[in-house]
């Protein structure tokens, strides 16, 4: 597999942080995202390449395994497990994102309710603030629709 080491180590970084994940497991994902034809990587394959325990690869790969950011499958001529990225797993975010952002903004409503203000300035802020969730649920909607 073909790599990039700077766009590695950025990939590393940004999922790292984006979605907390230790070391390694940021360079598990960022390694199988560079896996263009969907091989998959062996556990094998991971530790010679990361120079890691065989503990902490299996570790880290039950991790992402068990957040569905990645998943396994086994060839039907081999007894190794092979991993690749979770094609559907931006698709879960996401919809995980409209979930969290449709909660807050019935939060944001029944605290309006609750308030029963008359003050002109909080009530076109708070209609700013809650258009802006309703444009963005609705347009990640639309757009995991296309997908």
């Amino acid at each position: 597999m073909k790599i990039d080491k700077e766009i590695f180590r950025e990939m590393v970084k940004f999922y790292g942080e984006a979605f907390h994940l230790p070391p390694l497991a940021a360079k598990i994902y960022s390694y199988l995202i560079f896996d263009f034809d969907r091989n998959g990587v062996s556990f094998d394959e991971f530790v010679e390449i990361f120079c890691a325990s065989k503990s902490s690869i299996s570790s880290n790969l039950n991790l992402l395994l068990n957040l569905n950011i990645i998943t396994d499958f086994n060839k039907i001529d081999e007894r190794k497990r092979f991993f690749m990225m979770n094609e559907k797993y931006m698709k879960l975010r996401f919809e995980e994102i409209i979930e969290k952002m449709e909660k807050e903004l019935l939060i944001l409503n029944q605290l309006k309710d609750f308030r029963n203000t008359g003050d002109e300035e909080a009530l076109r802020k708070f209609e700013i603030y809650t258009s802006l969730f309703k444009k963005n649920i609705t347009n990640i909607k639309d757009s995991l629709d296309q997908l």
